[in-house]
C-alpha cells in the first residue's frame, strides 16, 4: 500500500453521496468492493458494514486486527454557493501541499479512513487477518456505533483512522450530548411606515465544534444576537433569526430579518457597519473575514410579538458558548465545552441547536443542565439527546506500545500520545466491547466540518507509511 493509492481511493469516494443519513450509495460502494474482491462482508441492519481480509500465508497465528472509519461525512458548503451533496461529487483542487474544498467540505473526515482500508483490503502485503468496519452516521450521533451488535467482528484491536494530526496518537476522547431547545411565539401586525431589512453576520472560519472551540472564532449567531441586543432600545420588529447548521460545527453565517421606521432605516445600516468594524478587531486573527452587513429585503408574514422577540433575543444571548473548563492533568486539553450550534425560525417556532462536550461525565452533564437553565429562563422546551461516552486513556496499551514504537523507528522521534476533546466512536465501542484495545490515528486534516476543509498531502504519506509499518509487524 502506497499513499498514492490511499489518494486515488479517496478520490473516488468524494464523488460518491455520504451525507449522514444518507449513506446508501457508500454503502453499496463498499459491497461491491468486497464482491470484486471475494472478500468477506457482513452488513447489519443499521447499515454498518465489515469487510475482512483472510491472513496471508504464515500469519495465520497472528491476532486479527480491526481498522475502523465512519461512512458519512459533514455536509458544509458556503452560502450561496449551488451544491447538491446528494447528487454531486465534491469539487476540490491539489495545491500547494494540499487537497483542498473551497466551497465545501471535502470528506476527508473520515474518507481518508475509507480510503486508508481499501487500499489495505486491496495490497499484497503479508500480514494476519484485517477486518475493516465502516460505521454510519458518526457524524450526527454515532448511530452506527450505538446499534453494533457483539460479534459483528472479532478482533479485540482496533485502530481508529479518524483523527486530525499526523504525529499524534490518541488514546483518549470527549463525551458528548446535545440539547435542542425551541419556543413557540407569537406574531404582531407590521408598523405602519416601517421598513423591511436583512442583517447578515458572515466570513467567520467555523470549524469542528471539539477541536476548534479554543481557538477563539467568531459565532455569527452569538455575535448576531449581540448586536440585537444592544439595538433593543430601538424601536425595531423582529421576523426571524437563522444560521448555522450542524450540531458539531461552529456557526459560520447567520441572519436576521428586521423591520424598522423608515426613516430610522440609515441608522440602522450605520450601526451594522460600525458593529462590523468592531468584528474586524476583535476577530482579526482567528477570523480575518467577517464582517457584518445591512440591506433592503421583502419578507411576507407578520414580525414577533416584540415581548417575545426581546425574550429570544436575550435568552439566545445567555445562552453559553465555549470552552467552559481545562483539563488540570493534561496542558492544553479542553475537558468542558458548548456550542451555540444553530438557530432556524420554523413557522413560529424558534429552534436552538446546542451540542455539550467533556472527558469527565458528571462535567459533561453539569455543561447540559446550565445550557438548559439560560433557556429555562426564557420559558423554552428543552430536550437532551444523543448522548455518548467518553473514552478513558490506557497507557497501557498493546498496540499504542506498538505504534509509538514504529513511529519512532520510522521518523526518529516519538510521537504525542494525547487525548482529543472531539468525540470518537471509540468510547462507544469500549462500552460495548470492555476488551478493545485501541488507538486513533490519521493524517493532518484542517478546516474539518467546514467549508474550505483540507488535507496536507505530505502528511498522508507519513500516515500511510506509519499504518503500513504497524500493520506489518503486529502480532
Amino acid at each position: 500500500m502506497d499513499s498514492a493509492t490511499v489518494l486515488k481511493f479517496f478520490q473516488e469516494i468524494t464523488n460518491i453521496p455520504r451525507e449522514s443519513g444518507h449513506e446508501g450509495p457508500i454503502t453499496a460502494y463498499l459491497q461491491e468492493f468486497a464482491a470484486k474482491r471475494g472478500l468477506a462482508c457482513k452488513t447489519d441492519k443499521t447499515g454498518n458494514v465489515v469487510i475482512a481480509k483472510p491472513a496471508s500465508p504464515g500469519k495465520e497465528n497472528v491476532p486479527t486486527l480491526v481498522l475502523q472509519a465512519h461512512q458519512d461525512m459533514v455536509c458544509e458548503k458556503k452560502a450561496g454557493f449551488g451544491f447538491d451533496f446528494l447528487t454531486q461529487p465534491i469539487p476540490y483542487e491539489i495545491e500547494d501541499g494540499w487537497m483542498v474544498a473551497k466551497n465545501t467540505t471535502l470528506g476527508a473526515d473520515d474518507g481518508i479512513g475509507i480510503a486508508a482500508c481499501l487500499a489495505l483490503l486491496d495490497s499484497q502485503l503479508p500480514i494476519g487477518k484485517l477486518e475493516c468496519l465502516f460505521t454510519i452516521s458518526e457524524e450526527t450521533g454515532m448511530d452506527g456505533a450505538f446499534a453494533l451488535e457483539p460479534g459483528f467482528f472479532e478482533g479485540s484491536t482496533l485502530i481508529n483512522l479518524d483523527s486530525e494530526d499526523e504525529g499524534q496518537m490518541f488514546v483518549g476522547c470527549a463525551g458528548g450530548i446535545d440539547t435542542t431547545a425551541t419556543f413557540e411565539f407569537h406574531r404582531e401586525a407590521l408598523r405602519k411606515g416601517y421598513k423591511t431589512l436583512k442583517v447578515c453576520v458572515a466570513g467567520s472560519q467555523g470549524g469542528h465544534s471539539g477541536d476548534d472551540i479554543d481557538k477563539g472564532r467568531c459565532n455569527a449567531v452569538r455575535e448576531l444576537v449581540r448586536f440585537l441586543f444592544t439595538e433593543l432600545q430601538y424601536d425595531f420588529q423582529l421576523f426571524s433569526i437563522e444560521g448555522g447548521n450542524k450540531p458539531n460545527a461552529i456557526c459560520r453565517e447567520a441572519q436576521a430579518i428586521l423591520a424598522v421606521p423608515a426613516d430610522e432605516a440609515e441608522e440602522m445600516v450605520a450601526d451594522v457597519k460600525a458593529f462590523s468594524e468592531l468584528l474586524a478587531a476583535e476577530y482579526a486573527t482567528s477570523d480575518p473575514q467577517v464582517h457584518a452587513v445591512c440591506e433592503p429585503c421583502t419578507c411576507e408574514g407578520n414580525p414577533i410579538e416584540e415581548g417575545d422577540a426581546s425574550n429570544l433575543i436575550a435568552t439566545l444571548l445567555a445562552c453559553p458558548h465555549g470552552v467552559e473548563r481545562m483539563s488540570a492533568d493534561i496542558p492544553g486539553l479542553v475537558e468542558t465545552s458548548t456550542n451555540l450550534a444553530a438557530v432556524h425560525t420554523e413557522g413560529d417556532v424558534l429552534k436552538v441547536i446546542t451540542s455539550q462536550r467533556s472527558s469527565v461525565v458528571s462535567e459533561l452533564h453539569a455543561m447540559a443542565e446550565r445550557v438548559e437553565a439560560a433557556f429555562f429562563l426564557g420559558s423554552f422546551d428543552v430536550e437532551h439527546h444523543g448522548e455518548y461516552p467518553g473514552w478513558k486513556p490506557n497507557l497501557q496499551s498493546h498496540i499504542l506500545e506498538v505504534c509509538v514504537a514504529s513511529y519512532k523507528k520510522l521518523f526518529g522521534h516519538e510521537p504525542e500520545v494525547k487525548a482529543i476533546h472531539a468525540g470518537l466512536e471509540c468510547g462507544l465501542f469500549l462500552e460495548k466491547f470492555p476488551h478493545l484495545d485501541m488507538i486513533s490515528f490519521g493524517p493532518t486534516l484542517r478546516g474539518v466540518h467546514a467549508p474550505g476543509e483540507k488535507l496536507e498531502l505530505a502528511s498522508l504519506d507519513k500516515f500511510v507509511a506509519h499504518l503500513n509499518d504497524v500493520v506489518l509487524n503486529f502480532e
